[in-house]
């Protein structure tokens, strides 16, 4: 993960892996599998992190001690600002987390919490042994380890039977195949922003203007960054909280995906309203 993260950019989630493991440990234990995997995941995670800000100090000659000092100040000052401010988002914000009572366009859905609720409910309070392997009718979705492995081994194969082809090397199955770990909560709108501003600097930029692209890319995805941070805060702060506005009434304020069946189950005999039976 460490070699992919250094060379890619990108961060590949072993989140799932403590998913399972300590949905079979904890069957039945939520909030101890919950806390398995959190244990698991942040820790390495937030090292990943801390190691890549040391990188970027490196290439922009920046003290080490300045940078840890900066980490330092900036966790206490990020975790502050985000607990007095959710505390006031949720002591503020009707209907917060229902999607059903919120008025049309509203951001206050809460996807990635509902998301976390279900995965701890699927993984931790049910358990992969009856939603997947042994007795789930999901059991054969775990073939899919197979296939990634199989398919990472196969362009290793490759890439030492054709040594020349240097476009074979540029393929990493971890990467592709961990691409998809974002949705939920993300959706596609999500993608096609990442593909769009990664084609244009990274591949357009990068082959007509090496130049400026190794001179400011770096400072430019610093720079994307906060401005997406200060504009939530200036958005939040200064007309949805207050106005109640959110956004030009348009279909594409709607909550989903525009097809209400989407969310009906499949298994026989479930009965939700709205939703066909499967007999």
């Amino acid at each position: 993960m460490s070699v992919i993260d250094a060379t890619t950019g990108q961060y590949v989630d072993l989140k799932v892996i403590f998913d399972i493991v300590g949905g079979y440990l904890y069957h039945g234990r939520p909030l101890a599998k919950m806390t398995f995997g959190l244990y698991g995941t942040v820790g390495l995670r937030q090292a990943l992190l801390f190691i890549r800000d040391f990188k970027m100090c490196h290439y922009m000659k920046i003290p080490p001690r300045s940078m840890f000092l900066v980490q330092i100040v900036g966790t206490l000052i990020s975790t502050t600002v985000q607990f007095f401010m959710q505390w006031y988002i949720l002591s503020s914000v009707k209907n917060i987390c229902e999607p059903d009572k919120l008025p049309k366009g509203s951001p206050w859905t809460c996807p990635f919490e509902r998301q976390r609720f279900m995965n701890n409910v699927i993984w931790g309070l049910v358990g992969p042994a009856q939603v997947f392997f042994p007795f789930g009718q999901y059991s054969k979705l775990f073939i899919g380890f197979v296939i990634g492995v199989m398919a990472t081994v196969f362009m290793w194969f490759l890439t030492q039977r054709f040594p020349n082809k240097k476009w074979i090397k540029l393929i990493n199955i971890p990467l592709i195949l961990s691409g998809a770990t974002g949705i939920p909560p993300a959706t596609t709108v999500n993608y096609w922003s990442w593909f769009t501003v990664g084609f244009l600097f990274n591949y357009i930029v990068y082959r007509r203007y090496k130049g400026w692209w190794a001179k400011y890319n770096y400072v430019l995805s610093n720079a994307l960054d906060a401005g997406c941070a200060f504009m939530a805060l200036l958005v939040t702060g200064a007309i949805q909280l207050p106005a109640g506005i959110y956004g030009i009434d348009w279909w594409g304020l709607d909550e989903g995906d525009h097809c209400p069946l989407a969310s009906c189950p499949t298994a026989p005999g479930v009965v939700v309203h709205g939703c066909p039976i499967i007999a």
